[in-house]
């Protein structure tokens, strides 16, 4: 079984900066790309930053500048820096990753969420 733990939302004034942190753990064979979506109140899901194996990085262009993804392979663990976090950044945020389980078998795996809220 795999799990991804979610940590590190929480309430931040507009212009402040968040860290969030997702660890994946389990029978885990490796680990191809991981990346961060988020869902506001009655909007669908969206991406918003992705991360392959060999460190290659692709945003929203509604967080380029301001949120920076990265991983530590060794920790299985991905990150998202948000810095300059508006109103709209307001969301819960889900971390996703694409987990090799072995013989052919690929499958993505969710995190819990974990709520992100911009407000003064």
């Amino acid at each position: 079984q795999v799990r991804m733990v979610e940590s590190g939302g929480g309430l931040v004034q507009p212009g402040g900066s968040l860290r969030l942190s997702c660890a994946a753990s389990g029978n885990i064979l490796n680990i191809d790309g991981m990346g961060w979506h988020r869902q506001a109140p009655g909007k669908q899901r969206e991406r918003v930053a992705g991360i392959d194996s060999d460190g290659s990085t692709n945003y929203a262009d509604s967080v380029k500048g301001r949120f920076t993804i990265s991983r530590d392979n060794a920790k299985k663990t991905v990150y998202l820096q948000m810095n300059t976090l508006k109103p709209e950044d307001t969301a819960v945020y889900y971390c996703k990753a694409n987990v090799f389980l072995g013989g052919s078998v690929w499958h993505n795996y969710w995190g819990q969420g974990t709520q992100v809220t911009v407000s003064s």
